[in-house]
């Protein structure tokens, strides 16, 4: 029998087969034995083959090729990876800027990782209805960051439907990994998307200014347009895994095109002589913002600078 996971609690897997039964599943003890250095080999979205055993529990004993997966560092275990999902479509970051704000290194991070896994990925800018006259400048400015480097941006509204039309026709028929902080409104937009489906929304933490967490644990849901959305536990911090220096340039694609003009094919954009990215940055052809990201991602392996 084979079938979907849908849901991921931890120690059970829910798999949706393809004769639309729901079961109940445990995960066999050797896929953590294969060299998977995850905290959890199966994900959301895995293709699973499952059996039934002498007392009558499902057991997963097989995960099918995966067309992707987007992982990041597990935050408590630096040397293992936490897979947010596989087999996604297209994924959007949603982003706040106040209550919580998101930052840009978060929002490059997660695109970095996005662009590694080859995972399509728009920004929404949440709770538009909420933004006074600088904060909306700002907005703009986000979004004419992002999308010239060939990012889509929406500004949306989850709380009053602002936006929303234009995502319910790109989500038709797809796989749609949702993610961002705790607080930023992910479950109040998959409440808009999915009518009926009243998943439990968080309140902002007063002290902290931050999301406190609803979703614990990865599920995906079928949409009304043919889709399914997969809605992840809020993220405070990404942290990129297994990069290596010199292709972290790679999942930056304005750095990227410009490096081609380096001096040494090599060049790592640091201090080098002859580096052309270095030179666009100075005559701010490549974002200061975008740049302390790749820096920062470039430190990774020295101490944990994603949070």
């Amino acid at each position: 029998m084979e079938g979907i996971v849908i849901k991921n609690t931890g120690s059970w897997y829910q798999v949706k087969t393809d004769t639309g039964q729901l079961v109940e599943c445990k995960i066999k003890g050797n896929f953590r034995l294969k060299g998977i250095r995850s905290t959890n080999p199966i994900a959301v979205g895995d293709r699973v083959a499952i059996n039934i055993n002498k007392e009558g529990q499902a057991m997963i004993h097989e995960i099918k090729d995966r067309k992707n997966y987007i992982v990041r560092r597990a935050s408590n275990l630096s040397k293992h990876s936490h897979i947010l999902a596989a087999n996604v479509d297209q994924a959007y970051l949603i982003i706040t800027l106040k209550a919580p704000a998101t930052t840009t290194n978060f929002i490059d991070r997660f695109l970095a990782s996005a662009e590694a896994y080859r995972i399509p990925v728009e920004i929404l800018i949440n709770k538009a209805d909420a933004l006074d006259v600088e904060e909306k400048e700002y907005a703009d400015a986000l979004i004419h960051l992002y999308e010239s480097i060939g990012y889509k941006c929406h500004l949306i509204s989850a709380k009053t439907g602002e936006g929303l039309e234009q995502l319910r026709q790109e989500i038709k028929g797809k796989v749609t990994l949702l993610s961002g902080h705790s607080g930023v409104g992910k479950s109040t937009l998959i409440n808009a998307l999915i009518p009926g489906l009243s998943l439990r929304t968080g309140d902002i933490s007063a002290y902290h200014q931050q999301g406190m967490h609803t979703t614990t644990f990865s599920e995906m849901f079928e949409t009304p347009e043919g889709g399914y959305i997969i809605d992840t536990p809020g993220i405070r911090g990404f942290g990129t895994v297994d990069f290596k220096k010199e292709e972290v340039s790679h999942f930056f694609p304005e750095i990227f095109q410009i490096s081609e003009s380096c001096r040494f094919n090599n060049c790592l954009h640091i201090n080098e002589p002859g580096c052309a990215v270095l030179e666009a940055l100075e005559n701010h052809f490549i974002s200061e913002s975008r740049y302390n990201s790749y820096l920062s991602i470039m430190e990774d392996e020295q101490e944990e600078k994603y949070r």
